[in-house]
């Protein structure tokens, strides 16, 4: 089967890879040039995706920016990113724009899937009746389907095999080409009963971690106030072996997908006349939690004598997540803002993300900078960092991520 896939980033490049493994013709479409030119040379730009995994696969699997390279593939898969507006809207630009340029190359029989995080409708709302302009009908002229990408950057134990598969499609029909498609490359394939289900699937899978984390987040907030150690009282309460499951605080949440995910859903609930406070709560909650981060950074440099305001500050790691370079939604960025209004001096190291292009900011080396640092910060736990080292080298320390937990110092202080 020859399948294309639109857009090459932490969801598409895989999907490609693992297509192509299993000894489909992929051709990834991407707007990047660098992207193209990387991968037409075996080389990955994403973590998970080891030159190694390209290079038997460059027979396979060619990379291009033109739609018209995809008129011949049976089946096509959309991943693009559906991020936020500036006023916390949906902005689904860069899907209306592949759907605009597949319907001018669709041809008969074709399978178009969409994996980008969305509201429910939006395939058969949106999706849809874009590719229709083509002048042919969905479900019947060619197939339409939702499946919703369940790939977690940086994870080993969990693969696009292992993972079940959900679909729903427009129609039986598009439902069972979307499970014929995603069967050459998962164990378990789901089929819902319409696209809405796997839509509202997606977006519940991440808003449970949304309000948990939110959870965990404001408790932790309550036990700095009252003097109680969040990371015993979260230890104690995992110790029950039913009725609950562990989360842990954080300095808020970032990535593609769990930041946005109930302010999706929330959009398209006021559609409805319905507002789902508890939902958009907890998004607020993790929203804030940067600022109450940066206001536990000031607040520890004062209780030594020190004021924000000229203070040099390690940021130990930048990523949303250990293990990745994705900065998208980072709380780390968010923090270092808001530290740089205070008139604070931020540098930062993280060997993923070698440079903050819009801070102007490149990675520093962590033995050669603590020493002259005001404090350290860790807020993405990077495997690679000697934490010890960190607490014994700086002045002051502020775990946000609770990887200190058997360090006891007086210069340490944990979320």
């Amino acid at each position: 089967m020859k399948i294309g896939i639109i857009g090459l980033g932490y969801v598409g490049l895989p999907l490609a890879v693992a297509f192509a493994e299993a000894g489909s013709e992929v051709v990834g479409l991407d707007t990047d040039a660098g992207k193209i030119e990387a991968l037409s040379q075996g080389h990955s730009y994403i973590e998970d995706v080891p030159d190694a995994a390209l290079a038997p696969l460059l027979e396979r699997l060619t990379a291009t920016s033109s739609y018209a390279d995809l008129a011949s593939c049976e089946a096509i898969v959309i991943c693009v990113p559906t991020p936020l507006t500036g006023s916390r809207q949906p902005d689904l630009a860069y899907l209306i724009d592949a759907a605009t340029a597949l319907s001018v190359i669709l041809k008969p029989g074709q399978l178009v899937v969409l994996e980008s995080t969305t509201y429910p409708g939006t395939t058969r709302e949106r999706l849809q009746p874009i590719l229709e302009e083509s002048g042919m009908s969905a479900g019947t002229d060619f197939h339409v389907a939702f499946s919703p990408e369940r790939i977690d950057p940086g994870r080993t134990d969990h693969t696009i095999r292992t993972t079940p598969k959900l679909v729903g499609g427009i129609s039986e029909a598009s439902a069972e080409r979307a499970r014929d498609l995603y069967e050459l490359i998962c164990d378990e394939v789901v089929v819902l009963s319409s696209p809405e289900a796997a839509e509202l699937a997606k977006l519940l899978e991440n808003i449970f971690r949304s309000v948990n984390i939110a959870l965990v987040n404001e408790l932790a907030q309550l036990c700095d106030r009252l003097g109680i150690d969040i990371w015993e009282v979260i230890d104690a309460a995992a110790t029950k072996p039913f009725g609950f499951m562990r989360f842990d605080p954080g300095p808020g949440m970032g990535g593609h997908c769990l930041p946005i995910d109930p302010f999706y859903l929330a959009f398209k609930a006021r559609e409805h006349d319905f507002y789902p406070e508890f939902i958009e709560l907890a998004g607020k909650v993790n929203q804030a939690q940067p600022a109450f981060c940066a206001e536990r950074i000031d607040r520890a440099l004062n209780s030594v004598g020190k004021p924000v305001k000229g203070s040099k500050i390690l940021l130990l790691g930048v990523s949303y997540k250990a293990g990745v370079g994705d900065i998208r939604e980072s709380p780390a960025l968010k923090i270092a803002r808001l530290l740089r209004e205070l008139d604070a001096e931020v540098v930062y190291h993280d060997p993923f993300v070698p440079e903050l292009a819009e801070l102007g900011l490149t990675s520093v080396d962590v033995a050669e900078t603590l020493p002259n640092v005001d404090l350290a910060a860790i807020v993405t736990p990077h495997e690679h960092v000697d934490y010890e080292e960190v607490v014994s080298g700086a002045p002051l320390v502020i775990d946000f991520r609770g990887v200190t937990r058997d360090i006891s110092a007086e210069n340490l202080i944990r979320l």
